[in-house]
């Protein structure tokens, strides 16, 4: 792998933080962005320098801006980039973009992102190495009316998944067409918000939750 110097972090809080810990501890040099809504937040203060992106009224566009990260980054002498988890961490967009302008990404390949990144992609590739999978859709529910179509068909509960990020966001979980149907907006609406990109598709809960009892201590 190219080694490096100077590297940013296109990310924000604690896992940027974590991040500078580390570059600091390697001796590199860090970077970090920000938004305007971001300025007074801990990790801006964390990085060697950091810089704002985005205008006001756009808290999360700084980290999702491919075209000005990279700018910032071409302008700054950087290096390589670290997207940490969330974003553009399973954009392979951005990871060929770094590769394009000579930045290391520090992740996956853009053609693995490819792969793994679109999670019914994933579940092809599993499908096709008889690697079992609980059922799902095979390809993204246009709207809540689709989305209750194929619960109905195979059962509750089911679990709304965002098909592009991680970390959790963009999964809501249902027992009944009415969850289902208020929560397919909130998780399209957050999968948008914080992966640039709002597909779901739906997975069947094969395991229903448990209620463990506890007895305490002298009853």
């Amino acid at each position: 792998m190219r080694s490096f110097k100077k590297i940013l972090v296109a990310n924000r809080g604690e896992i940027a933080i974590r991040l500078f810990r580390a570059a600091t501890e390697l001796g590199l040099t860090t970077v970090g962005i920000y938004s305007y809504e971001d300025r007074h937040s801990i990790h801006r203060y964390k990085a060697d320098e950091a810089w704002m992106l985005g205008e006001e009224g756009q808290p999360l566009r700084a980290y999702l801006d491919i075209e000005a990260i990279l700018a910032l980054a071409t302008r700054r002498g950087v290096d390589a980039i670290h997207p940490g988890y969330g974003f553009l961490s399973e954009n392979p967009t951005f990871a060929r973009r770094c590769a394009e302008e000579g930045i290391v990404f520090v992740g996956p390949p853009a053609d693995v992102i490819d792969s793994l990144g679109d999670k019914l992609a994933a579940r092809r590739i599993a499908i096709a190495a008889g690697v079992p999978v609980i059922p799902g859709t095979d390809e993204p529910v246009a709207d809540a009316d689709e989305a209750m179509a194929w619960a109905e068909e195979h059962g509750y509960p089911v679990m709304l998944k965002a098909l592009f990020g991680g970390g959790g966001r963009g999964m809501r979980r249902a027992f009944n067409k009415t969850e289902l149907r208020e929560a397919f907006g909130a998780a399209e609406r957050e999968a948008a918000t914080a992966f640039g990109k709002g597909d779901l598709f739906l997975e069947r809960l094969v395991h229903q939750p448990r209620h463990i009892e506890v007895q305490m201590l002298g009853d």
